[in-house]
Parts: structure tokens; sequence; C-alpha cells
């Protein structure tokens, strides 16, 4: 592939066909006001209820469960048909609200998190399969978690559910490469969503004490992540898993100091 001298090679091509999974929530709705601003073709899926901000009202948004693969695969079907086809898939849908010890984790609790968190994520996939086939430049990109590789204690659904979600995109990038599609999980640390900003300050001071950069990390990150993965620049990118966590879980401490 030769890349052009005068283009950027870190963001998708004009008119790129993209749906969007959790559009609603802070990263799925910047990521789509992102590729829009680029001049890519977007259409969101999220859950029954939910509603695109108003400045991104123009944007087609198909309500769904997810966790069920009927209505994934319909939603995806929609989407697909109202762009004209895929080129990319991103994975942005999740649910983090519950929070439990492992020793009393509600087992309906600890179920319906693995279908939103994981399931959810293969259903997507597998029903954009066919459209992404069929496009000159392919992409998945799932959403995955610190926790899948750190651990998250209080949220073991959460954290199995994103380990779930790396092994997905290792054996689709495996499976799909000579379909010419590329799948490659995000893994952010904190990041600075009004959710997370709504969490005392105590709680996300204990929280960075673990990252190197001592910072959440900025919604914008995360979304130029994504951009780059779909990108010409990315081009021999798949099966990977980039984390985007200001350094978190790296050992601060040594033996030597200055």
């Amino acid at each position: 592939m030769e890349l052009s001298t005068t283009g950027p090679h870190t963001t998708p091509n004009p008119g790129t066909k993209v749906i969007v999974t959790g559009a609603a929530g802070g990263i799925g709705a910047a990521l789509i006001a992102a590729l829009a601003g680029l001049g890519c073709q977007v259409a969101g899926i999220d859950r029954p209820g939910t509603a695109l901000p108003d400045g991104l009202a123009a944007i087609p948004l198909f309500e769904a469960d997810l966790a069920d693969e009927s209505a994934a695969a319909a939603a995806v079907e929609k989407a697909v048909s109202l762009l004209g086809g895929l080129d990319c898939l991103i994975g942005a849908a999740a649910n983090v609200a519950s929070v439990h010890r492992a020793t009393t984790f509600p087992p309906s609790t600890f179920r319906r998190d693995i279908e939103s968190n994981l399931l959810s994520q293969f259903w997507t996939a597998q029903a954009a399969y066919h459209p992404l086939a069929e496009s000159n430049s392919a992409n998945l990109v799932l959403f995955s978690s610190t926790g899948a590789f750190d651990g998250l204690p209080g949220q073991v659904s959460y954290a199995a559910a994103k380990a779930g979600v790396i092994g997905l995109v290792r054996t689709l990038a495996a499976e799909w490469a000579d379909s010419g599609i590329r799948v490659n999980a995000i893994v952010p640390g904190l990041v600075a969503t009004p959710k997370v900003l709504a969490l005392p300050e105590s709680t996300r001071e204990r929280i960075l004490r673990n990252v190197a950069m001592k910072r959440l990390v900025e919604v914008d990150e995360i979304v130029a992540s994504v951009l780059f993965l779909m990108s010409p620049g990315g081009g021999a990118i798949t099966g990977q898993s980039l984390r985007v966590d200001g350094g978190a879980g790296i050992n601060t401490e040594g033996l030597y100091h200055a």
C-alpha cells in the first residue's frame, strides 16, 4: 500500500461507513462527532430509550438490546442498509454499573454483565462480518478495559467480560484476516467521562495512585486512538490491544531513586 505524501495517515478517509455501538455514551458520542467531522458516514446503535446529544440529532440512531443476538443482528442490518455498506464497526457499548465482591456476586447480575459486555460484542461483530468482508478497508474495533489485564476488585463480571473481548479480538483477527478485516481492541484506563467525573474525588485520587501519569485519560485521547486504528497508517495493525491508560498498572517504584 502506498500512502499519500500530502494527506493525513492517522484518520479514516472521508466517506468511510461506520457503525458505533454505545453511541449515546460519552465516548460513543465523541466518536460519532469526530467521524462525522471527518466526512465519514455514521450510524449509531444504543439501548432502547437512549438519545444522541442535540448536536448529533441528524445522525441515525437504532435502538436495540445488543445482548439479544436477534436484536443485535437486526440493528446492524438496518444500519448497514441505511449506510449502503460498512467499512468499520466500533463496539463501544458497555455496562459498568454492577459492583459486588466476588463471594457475594448475584448470579443473575453476573450473567447479565457477561451478556451486555461480551456477548453483545460478539453478536454485533458476527452480524457485521459479511458487509465488512465486502469493504476494501474493513475494520472492527472493540472496547476492552485495563481490568481485563490488571483485575478490577468489586467488578469481577466486568473484568471477566472485558478479558473475553481480548480473546475475541485475537481470534477474529486470525479468522478474518483472509477477508481483509483488521480487528483490534482499545483498552481504556479511567476516562474523564461524566460518569467518572461524578465519582467522589477521593475515589479518583485513590485509583490514580496506580497510574504513572497521575491523571485521567481524556475522551479525545480515546477517540484519536480509535481513529488511528481505522486509518491507512494503521493498515498493518491487527489482533492488537492498544492500552490508552496513562500508564496504569506500571510499577513506578524500583530499587534506585534519583
